[in-house]
């Protein structure tokens, strides 16, 4: 473990380094860089943007691997624009940055000093090739009450459907994509009889940048990439379905770990995600004492949208305790039942990590005296208590998910209470299901008071369970007032001062590309009052 870990640590402070100036537009010694006869569209992974803050945003492409010639070299220059049209009349900044094989040929730019709450475009140049255009924003200022239009998705597995969903968002034109993870999977997909990802099981860092390689070939996530910032978490699928924290999940491949092991293979994960996704380089530079903890990247964190909303971003994997009582060691099978484990209340068992739980909890201190009128939590999964028992035969819970930390959750949902935190709105994805319901402080008494909102959203294309049970699930869970696991599809969340109002917009067939959308079920929450009220 501790050789495993120093070499992770090592490879980790190259990395940063590069990262660093790749996003700062630093230049290394000529000898590095080369400038390729392309073999076809280098930009052909398309453009994104995404973590936008009132004067800054960042900005994404990745040259294509199949473009590269043999003798490509380490690096590309890289030339970006910013303008404030399509045309690129008005050119506000431009610059030159590298795109090096050690990132995967990967792009980041952070251009500062931008004017609050505004649009611009943006594109990229490399070797005679030019990018598709894209379209960002920056937050408003701290001062101003700016509506807000959020999509939430999360959730798209190649193998299970087309990524249609993605066109009809974009005609939607949400201000920004709140992805909450799942972005892909790491599984062979070789029993679909839609369409299969190829390249077997997904363990090395060269197979997981070829399977973000496969999904951003996808022209309506590419097009929806381009047409405005997205701010993003992951879930489990990016490293290893069920993982927690530095413990391994489900899925060992054929012949075992062999000499990668698990911390190698989460390394090796986290790098192609950092690579893949319009991430600032300060995600790299928060490292966890202690070289156990193998590679960390710091995505937690708070975006304000002006006076309006304040967006806590949770990681819920990385710092993760392992799960408690699971079956003959067997996670996907984890519904558990909490008077048979004896672990299941441990005060000392966490979703987050102390580290993230303390910043929460800060945060939500604070929250006051930044006088947002909305407070959105945006992390993985389903916040609320779901048993999944049948009538009167005791608790059934999953031990994945909240339920599995209860203690935890109890920290998290007392502390909104104790810090009398404004209009508490929980997002959420991962379990392929549109639940809507209240937020209780305490989910051991049915009595408990209301202290927020939950709306957590369906997948893209990923698979519910074959048999729909949310009806009886509803009458056990009597805090939801909604559910549905027969639809694919996204969130869409409009907020103002004075109320949220959700639609919840569904496929009616992922398996088709021209599949058609209609909204499912709309909602309102006003603000003041931690009550879903269903108006469509």
């Amino acid at each position: 473990m501790e050789l495993e870990s120093a070499s992770l640590l090592l490879q980790r402070r190259r990395w940063l380094a590069l990262a660093a100036a790749s996003a700062a537009g630093g230049v290394f010694p000529s000898k590095a860089w080369s400038q390729p006869r392309w073999r076809s569209d280098p930009f052909a992974l398309g453009v994104a943007s995404g973590n936008p803050a009132a004067d800054s945003v960042v900005l994404w492409t990745r040259i294509a691997p199949q473009a590269l010639p043999a003798d490509a070299g380490n690096g590309v220059v890289v030339q970006w624009e910013l303008a404030d049209d399509a045309a690129f009349s008005r050119i506000r900044q431009r610059g030159n940055t590298q795109a090096l094989a050690e990132l995967g040929w990967s792009v980041h730019v952070e251009p500062a000093g931008l004017e609050p709450n505004r649009h611009y475009f943006y594109r990229f140049h490399a070797a005679g090739a030019t990018s598709t255009v894209g379209r960002t924003r920056t937050l408003p200022a701290s001062t101003q009450l700016q509506p807000l239009t959020l999509a939430y998705a999360s959730c798209q597995k190649w193998e299970d459907g087309y990524f249609t969903a993605w066109r009809h968002l974009r005609q939607d034109a949400p201000d920004v994509v709140l992805f909450l993870g799942d972005y892909i999977y790491e599984y062979p997909g070789t029993s679909s009889k839609l369409r299969t990802p190829g390249g077997g099981w997904v363990l090395t860092l060269q197979q997981y940048r070829a399977r973000y390689a496969l999904y951003k070939t996808d022209p309506d996530l590419q097009a929806m990439h381009a047409a405005c910032p997205w701010v993003l978490t992951w879930d489990d699928h990016e490293v290893q379905n069920d993982y927690a924290g530095v413990n391994p999940g489900d899925g060992v491949p054929p012949g075992g770990w062999d000499a990668l092991g698990f911390l190698g293979r989460r390394a090796a994960a986290y790098q192609a995600y950092y690579e893949n996704m319009p991430l600032r380089a300060s995600v790299l530079t928060k490292a966890v004492a202690g070289l156990a903890q193998g590679a960390e990247m710091r995505i937690y964190g708070r975006l304000d949208w002006g006076r309006l909303a304040s967006l806590y971003l949770l990681d819920t994997r990385q710092y993760k305790d392992a799960q408690a009582c699971t079956k003959d060691g067997k996670l996907g099978s984890g519904l558990v039942s909490p008077g048979r484990c004896p672990a299941w209340a441990d005060p000392q068992r966490s979703m987050l990590g102390l580290a993230q739980e303390q910043w929460l909890q800060a945060q939500w201190a604070q929250a006051a005296s930044r006088g947002s009128v909305w407070n959105v939590l945006c992390q993985s999964t389903l916040l609320g208590q779901r048993d999944f028992a049948a009538e009167g035969s005791g608790q059934r819970l999953w031990n994945d998910g909240w339920d599995g930390y209860a203690a935890a959750r109890s920290r998290l949902t007392q502390a909104l209470q104790t810090h009398r935190v404004a209009n508490p709105v929980v997002l959420g994805g991962d379990v392929h299901e549109n639940w809507v319901g209240h937020v209780l402080a305490d989910y051991a008494r049915p009595d408990s008071a209301v202290v927020g909102v939950e709306f957590c959203g369906t997948s893209i294309t990923s698979h519910a369970g074959r048999e729909d049970r949310t009806a009886q699930q509803l009458e056990r869970n009597p805090h939801f007032v909604f559910a549905d696991s027969r639809h694919r599809g996204y969130g869409l969340a409009r907020f103002d001062e004075r109320q949220l109002s959700v639609q919840l917009r569904v496929l009616d067939d992922v398996t088709r590309q021209d599949a058609s959308i209609s909204t499912l079920a709309g909602f309102r929450v006003l603000a003041g009052v931690p009550r879903v009220e269903r108006t469509g």
